[in-house]
């Protein structure tokens, strides 16, 4: 019986790399499992160790570094939220019940009767002098008996009205603080649609929120909601209690002062108006000066030039105000100004509609002389006039 031959192949090159190869990774494997579990800052990872019990071993994850966010208004926010302050009113009722009134009722009640009832509202306002002076909306102080006011910092400080602006729906009180932080005027001339904004207040008395938006439109006007209008339109959320407070954009500069929604639920629905700074500034200044807001007025009644009136009328121009009305003996009137004119500009200053030509006489100085170019009968023609002053409106 012959021995069984066993023949020995020798082991192909291509198969001894792939050993080598195999044998390799393992290694390296394995070591990578050592160091991660060992030394994981070798690999650059910190994780953080969160104990999962007593008795446990720390499980290893992972966290994020610190660092800025990518995009962030928090800058704009800090620098301006310290000078939005809470506004609370009250006054007393001023209709008693009729049984109060009644002899007999007091007869047996005298001194106890029960104290008058007393309504409050929430509204804000914006810092915008180290002096105590807090611009705020008209309807938001209209009526007050007593205005505490809110600071950011958690100080509380009675307010004083020092005057009013019903026309434009502002107010400017004054507190007597010290050390109070003040927001910087910005340049909403220079405000475009599309910029973005954030709106500063207090609403529904939850506290201090800030909310973004965009600027939707610019000198928005005939919403009839002020005399004077030329709002800046915003998406940014304002609701029931931002009234009075500001309206700033990513360097957290005032831009205006928010003043109304629309809406048909009474919520925000993305449609806000906040009244320019540049507004606000006028008033101001007029207001500590003098007391109260003075404007320039010449006596007319106007309206704006529709395609019918300029159908009409012949004319061959869409801007300009038809002056539908003239004061007797007033300003216009003197300076021979006849219903039917159609105003085209105020001291050189284009007039492009009724709005335009309220804001550019209120701008006037009363007493100074205006020059008002008009057209009669399709000939231009330019009259002097001297200003007078605006009556106050009437409560």
């Amino acid at each position: 019986m012959k021995d069984d031959i066993v023949t020995i192949r020798p082991v192909s090159a291509w198969r001894r790399l792939w050993l080598l190869f195999a044998q390799v990774v393992t290694v390296a494997l394995a070591l990578y499992f050592v160091v991660a579990a060992l030394r994981p800052d070798w690999l650059g990872r910190m994780p953080v160790q969160v104990p999962v019990g007593a008795g446990a071993r720390d499980v290893p994850v992972l966290q994020a570094q610190s660092g800025p966010p990518t995009a962030s208004y928090r800058d704009a926010a800090g620098r301006a939220m310290p000078a939005v302050v809470n506004i609370l009113t009250s006054k007393a009722s001023r209709e008693a019940h009729p049984i109060l009134k009644d002899p007999f009722f007091r007869r047996f009640f005298g001194d106890r009767m029960p104290p008058e009832e007393q309504m409050s509202s929430l509204g804000s306002g914006v810092i915008v002098s180290a002096e105590g002076y807090i611009l705020t909306n008209f309807h938001v102080v209209e009526g007050a008996d007593q205005i505490e006011v809110g600071l950011a910092d958690g100080r509380k400080a009675a307010a004083r009205i020092v005057g009013t602006d019903p026309e434009t729906d502002l107010a400017v009180i004054r507190i007597g603080e010290r050390n109070l932080p003040v927001m910087v005027l910005g340049q909403p001339d220079e405000a475009r649609v599309g910029d973005v904004v954030l709106a500063i207040g207090n609403p529904f008395g939850v506290g201090q929120t800030v909310t973004m938006g965009i600027i939707s439109a610019v000198g928005r006007n005939n919403l009839h909601i002020n005399h004077f209008e030329n709002f800046i339109q915003t998406d940014a959320a304002i609701n029931f209690g931002n009234s009075g407070g500001a309206l700033v954009d990513i360097h957290g500069n005032l831009l205006g002062i928010n003043s109304a929604i629309y809406s048909q639920t009474g919520g925000s629905i993305g449609i806000g108006f906040a009244i320019p700074v540049s507004t606000a500034r006028t008033v101001l200044e007029s207001i500590i000066k003098h007391g109260q807001v003075v404007r320039g007025w010449i006596g007319i009644e106007s309206q704006d030039i529709t395609p019918e009136l300029a159908d009409s009328f012949g004319l061959g121009r869409s801007s300009g105000a038809i002056i539908a009305g003239v004061v007797r003996n007033g300003p216009a009137d003197r300076a021979g100004v006849r219903p039917g004119d159609i105003l085209l500009a105020v001291e050189g200053k284009i007039v492009k509609n009724t709005g335009d030509m309220l804001n550019l006489i209120a701008q006037l100085a009363p007493g100074a002389k205006a020059s008002l170019k008009l057209m009669r009968e399709n000939r231009e023609s330019t009259v002097n006039v001297t200003v007078g002053k605006r009556p106050r409106p009437s409560p």
